[in-house]
C-alpha cells in the first residue's frame, strides 16, 4: 500500500524568513520513521547546506543512516539545526554544527576548513541551501534581493566547490539541487529560477571538468517541496495551495528527495555524472 501524504488545502501560515519546521502544518515528514540505511555511505563524509531543515535535514538523515558523518552548515535556525544533528548522532555518526552565511566566500572556505579539521577529509558536498522571495512585478525586485538571491543560490556553490575539490579523492562527489524551475520557470520567482537555471549549466560543465579527477558532479531537480521555504517565502494563499498543480496533487515531503541523493552519493552510482535527477510528483522536465 502507499503511503498517505498530506494534500493541500494546509492551514493558513506564514513565517518569518528563514522559516522554522516546528510552526509548520503539517510537520514535514524527513524520513524519522521511514528510512533505512543499508551502509551504502559508510565512512563517507559529508557536507551539507541548508542541512537544519527540509531537504538538507532529510539527506542528513540518510547519509547518516547509511554511515556518514555529516557536518550541518545553516544559517542561523539554530533549534532546527540542533534537531537535524540529533538525528545524525541517533543513527551513530558524527555531527558538526557550522552556522553562517554562505553568500560570504570567507565563511564557505571556513565550512569546508571545518570539515577537513573535524571529520578528517571529505568525499560528498552537497550545495542545497538557497534564497527565495516572491515577486508580482520585476519592478519589485530590488538590485538588493537579484544581488542575494545570486550570492546564496550559484555563488556560494563556486565558492564551496571550488574549496572542496582539493580534499576531494576519486570516488567523491558532488550534488547540487536545482529545481523544475530551471525548466519551468515560474515567473514570480524570477531571481530564484534563474540562479536554479544557473546551476543545472554549473553542474553539467563541472562534471566535465573534474571527470579526470574521479570525481562526480550531479543535481537533483524538486518539484514542489513542503519545507519552511514554503511559509517564509509566499503569500498566505499559495501557501495553502502549495503543491496542487502537481500531477500527484500534492507537494512532496522531503523524505522523498532523499533517496535520490543517496543514489548520486553511492560510489555504486560511479558512472552517473553530469545528470539531473527529477523529482517532482510527475512534472515534466524535458
Amino acid at each position: 500500500m502507499l503511503e498517505r501524504h498530506p494534500v493541500p488545502p494546509f492551514p493558513d501560515q506564514q513565517q518569518p524568513t528563514p522559516g522554522r519546521t516546528a510552526a509548520m502544518s503539517p510537520r514535514p515528514d524527513h524520513g524519522e520513521e521511514s528510512y533505512k540505511g543499508s551502509g551504502r555511505l559508510a565512512g563517507r563524509r559529508a557536507i551539507i547546506t541548508g542541512a537544519d531543515s527540509g531537504i538538507g535535514r532529510a539527506v542528513a538523515l540518510a547519509f547518516a543512516r547509511e554511515g556518514a558523518d555529516v557536518l550541518i552548515a545553516y544559517l542561523d535556525e539554530h533549534e532546527d539545526a540542533q534537531e537535524s544533528a540529533e538525528l545524525v548522532r541517533e543513527a551513530g555518526r558524527k555531527a558538526v554544527l557550522l552556522p553562517g552565511d554562505i553568500q560570504h566566500a570567507g565563511h564557505c572556505r571556513k565550512i569546508v576548513d571545518a570539515a577537513v579539521a573535524e571529520l578528517g577529509g571529505i568525499d560528498l558536498l552537497v550545495n542545497n541551501a538557497a534564497h527565495q522571495a516572491t515577486f508580482e512585478a520585476i519592478e519589485d525586485i530590488s538590485d538588493a534581493e537579484w544581488e542575494l538571491t545570486f550570492a546564496v543560490n550559484i555563488h556560494a556553490m563556486f565558492y564551496l566547490t571550488k574549496a572542496a575539490v582539493p580534499h576531494m579523492k576519486p570516488g567523491s562527489a558532488v550534488i547540487n539541487t536545482a529545481s523544475i524551475n530551471a525548466d519551468k520557470p515560474n515567473p514570480t520567482l524570477l531571481a530564484y529560477a534563474t540562479t536554479k537555471g544557473a546551476i543545472q549549466n554549473f553542474t553539467a560543465g563541472l562534471a566535465q571538468l573534474l571527470a579526470k579527477r574521479g570525481i562526480r558532479a550531479n543535481a537533483v531537480a524538486p518539484g514542489p517541496i513542503w519545507t519552511p521555504l514554503i511559509p517564509s517565502t509566499m503569500p498566505a494563499e499559495k501557501v495553502a495551495h502549495f503543491g496542487e498543480q502537481s500531477p500527484m496533487g500534492r507537494p512532496g515531503q522531503p523524505a522523498e528527495l532523499a533517496p535520490a541523493y543517496v543514489m548520486l552519493a553511492d560510489p555504486l552510482s560511479s558512472y552517473v555524472s553530469g545528470a539531473t535527477i527529477a523529482v517532482t510528483g510527475g512534472g515534466p522536465m524535458l
